[in-house]
């Protein structure tokens, strides 16, 4: 019996040896050619000393952090961009998450009533982003946001924008904002039920419900309120939809394809262009412009200028057309 205790410890021992070689090895091939970490965390702190970050929160925050493997492998492998839409819609919309919205949006009624007074922003739309964001803030991410946030500043693929959101990642750890250990999230930096960079913490998180605390993490109320003043910053029209989707003729130009062509709906009617089932377009004069993610063969849809402050959200057309679905089931 201690004799094969003694050799499944051995193998076992041998097991880790081997995972950290490997680890070591694959991270090093990862950031090869790059100047060494330590020394360009070391220029960073003191570029945060210079922008007004405190020695205590620099001590705090960035000791021990380290470039990490499994978020740069993230950060490749993003589902909004390797999936197709409808790849991507089965797993973002669902009867579970649309009755779960619809019963939040009654449930919750004098809250987005509240906001709604304050923002100019539909419910459903609040209540969709909620839902694809964190699934109803039941999945914030429990990673370190300053781990992320050093990793993909270090990274050369985005470096610049994710420097800038480290820094003020630190600022709102600075001013109090939030703690250290309360600041965690997603592997690209985002946090809360709504998931906010730090740079849209900082310019619209609010204290919905007055306890002194913008608080995205635990308060439902300051999360869909900071989500309406976000959007109503992006210019978010209330009276307006996000688009819909429509049948395509296939003979029309691709060149009207994106979202760089603008047409009012009735030019797009005259184009061919008709609502599924065959309907003709709604006799209002708005522009939209045509999206089809995955090709001429694939799904198209006639968006509004919602549309494109849902992208400003999250740059991803499947993100976005999710989303805009999504609302329009919860608000049925």
């Amino acid at each position: 019996m201690q004799k094969n205790s003694l050799v499944n410890k051995k193998i076992l021992a041998l097991i880790v040896f081997v995972s950290l070689v490997f680890s070591v090895f694959f991270v090093t091939e990862v950031w090869s050619g790059q100047e060494p970490f330590d020394r360009w965390l070391d220029e960073f702190r003191a570029e945060a000393l210079q922008a007004g970050i405190s020695e205590m929160t620099l001590g705090s925050a960035l000791v021990n952090v380290q470039p990490q493997q499994r978020i740069l492998e993230s950060d490749r492998n993003q589902p909004e961009f390797k999936r197709t839409l409808d790849q991507y819609l089965n797993n973002a919309i669902n009867q579970v998450r649309i009755k779960k919205g619809r019963k939040l949006l009654r449930d919750n009624w004098e809250l987005f009533a509240a906001i709604d007074k304050e923002f100019p922003v539909q419910s459903r739309f609040l209540v969709a982003l909620w839902g694809i964001e964190t699934n109803f803030g039941s999945n914030q991410g429990n990673v370190s946001i300053i781990q992320a946030l050093v990793t993909l500043a270090y990274d050369t693929r985005r470096s610049a924008y994710f420097r800038r959101e480290l820094l003020d990642a630190l600022r709102i750890i600075d001013i109090k904002a939030a703690s250290l250990t309360q600041m965690k999230g997603s592997w690209a930096g985002a946090m809360g039920q709504v998931q906010f960079m730090p740079s849209v913490f900082l310019q619209n998180a609010v204290d919905l419900n007055k306890d002194g605390k913008r608080d995205l993490w635990e308060s439902r109320e300051d999360a869909l309120a900071s989500a309406a003043k976000y959007l109503g910053s992006l210019g978010w029209k209330r009276h307006w939809n996000w688009g819909r989707e429509v049948e395509v003729p296939e003979e029309l130009n691709p060149k009207f394809q994106g979202l760089n062509t603008r047409l009012l709906l009735s030019d797009w009617q005259d184009k061919g262009v008709r609502s599924l089932g065959g309907a003709g377009l709604p006799a209002v004069h708005v522009k939209a412009s045509l999206i089809q993610p995955d090709g001429p063969e694939g799904r198209s849809f006639l968006v509004y200028n919602n549309y494109r402050k849902i992208l400003s959200w999250n740059r991803s057309h499947n993100f976005a057309i999710a989303v805009g679905l999504l609302a329009d089931q919860i608000g049925k």
